[in-house]
């Protein structure tokens, strides 16, 4: 072959594998959640997917990349699943019961099976039920969630929560270990069970939206694909769970969060902070949609949960035409609502950031340092960026610019993602 015919291939086979990639980044929750459905077997469908993904590593290349790759990527899991059962001689009994689920699907879609309020039409949301199981420790739930729905590596987990890898290994092969050995079935809980579920399942869809809000680990600031597919996942909830208020709450957050994300970057993919966005280029869509969702869950009368009151924050920003028109008292209110609600040093260090906005002399950046400077024992956020971060801000408005390059120089030091810590870089460098 010439250099030039070498280039050419060369060219092709990185082509494929960034499809390879993007594919599994996108789509591999509802690779596994769909295989976990036919083999009745959490673990066994990663197995699969992930065996499925090596193979479309070696052929795409060669072969050319499929017009579907999610589709091939689960009919060649299947086809691993089927040889996989014939070599346990079962293959007949798994073959009947893949026969029958198809029949039924064929009944479903010509709607000769009434439609169920109380089922779950949706794997990926099935599989988080799944993981949400009462047999699993929160740590292990947060861990499974992580790796099979939001696709994130153990590495970029353990980056999260300053743990060592080895450690959510441990936690992820544990927790599928107990859904086997509790015989957990990949179906929909019954109401009483799903209620008990409930809780965590909004969490670990919330924390699949964080991840894409503000990324873990990387070179991209935001992973946009996982945040909308939590609000995917919590618009199904709606639908389920009509009357719980946080679940329309926990929507109602996503989608007024979700709606700056067009001026969260610029041209480059660089972070835009909250004080610089062009407020034009925000979602209105999003944001009706999640004033709506808020009006909802206020409208039970119980009082507004933590997703709510988020949402109440984010709302205040969503109708502020400026960073100074915005309400800052609503939002320090709504933060001293959250802390007794769901008290945390992150909601603390949230509500020092929405204090050093606030007038004087209850507000203001020297008020808000004295909050921030109270959390520094706290071991929630010892190891992380976010403190020094909003030490910096604040030692930078107040003129204190030595102890401010000081602070966002520890901050870049911290964090795990490439473009968060440019910026942390630029502002130690300018001390403000």
């Amino acid at each position: 072959m010439t250099e030039a015919s070498d280039e050419t291939a060369r060219r092709a086979e990185e082509s494929a594998r960034r499809a390879v990639v993007a594919v599994w980044r996108i789509e591999s929750a509802r690779i596994v959640a769909t295989l976990t459905r036919y083999t009745g077997d959490f673990a066994l469908a990663e197995d699969l997917a992930q065996d499925a993904l090596t193979d479309a590593l070696d052929q795409w290349p060669a072969q050319g990349v499929p017009r579907n790759g999610a589709a091939w990527l689960t009919s060649v899991g299947k086809r691993k699943a089927i040889d996989a059962w014939r070599r346990q001689e079962r293959f007949a009994q798994r073959v009947a019961a893949m026969g029958l689920d198809l029949e039924q699907e064929q009944d479903r879609a010509a709607d000769a099976v009434p439609w169920d309020p109380d089922e779950i039409d949706d794997d990926v949301l099935r599989l988080v039920f799944t993981a949400c199981h009462p047999v699993l420790s929160q740590q292990a739930r947060v861990a499974l969630t992580l790796r099979v729905v939001a696709g994130l590596e153990t590495t970029e987990i353990a980056r999260a929560f300053l743990v060592p890898v080895a450690t959510i290994q441990q936690r992820i092969v544990r927790a599928k270990q107990a859904l086997a050995d509790a015989n957990v079935p990949f179906e929909t809980p019954p109401r009483a069970e799903r209620q008990q579920r409930l809780g965590a399942v909004l969490g670990v869809i919330y924390l699949i939206f964080t991840e894409g809000h503000a990324a873990t680990a990387g070179e991209d600031w935001l992973r946009p694909e996982l945040s909308r597919e939590a609000i995917r996942l919590a618009r199904q909830l709606v639908a389920l769970q009509p009357e719980e208020p946080e679940v329309h709450g926990l929507l109602a957050l996503m989608e007024l969060t979700a709606a700056r994300f067009p001026a969260r970057v610029d041209a480059h993919g660089e972070p835009v902070l909250l004080a610089d966005q062009d407020r034009r280029r925000w979602d209105r869509g999003a944001i009706r949609r999640g004033k709506a969702a808020l009006a909802r869950a206020e409208s039970f009368g119980r009082g507004l949960g933590p997703y709510a009151l988020q949402a109440t924050i984010a709302q205040a920003h969503a109708d502020a035409s400026d960073l100074a028109s915005t309400d800052w008292a609503r939002i320090v209110a709504a933060y001293e609502g959250l802390e007794r609600v769901a008290p945390s040093p992150i909601v603390t260090l949230n509500r020092a950031v929405a204090v050093s906005m606030a007038p004087e002399p209850e507000g203001g950046p020297a008020a808000a340092l004295a909050i921030v400077d109270g959390l520094a024992g706290e071991k929630a956020l010892a190891m992380g960026h976010l403190l020094p971060s909003v030490r910096g801000e604040l030692l930078a408005r107040l003129g204190r610019a030595d102890e401010a390059r000081d602070a966002f120089a520890l901050a870049a030091e911290r964090t795990q993602n490439v473009r968060e810590r440019a910026v942390l870089l630029a502002r130690a460098a300018a001390g403000r």
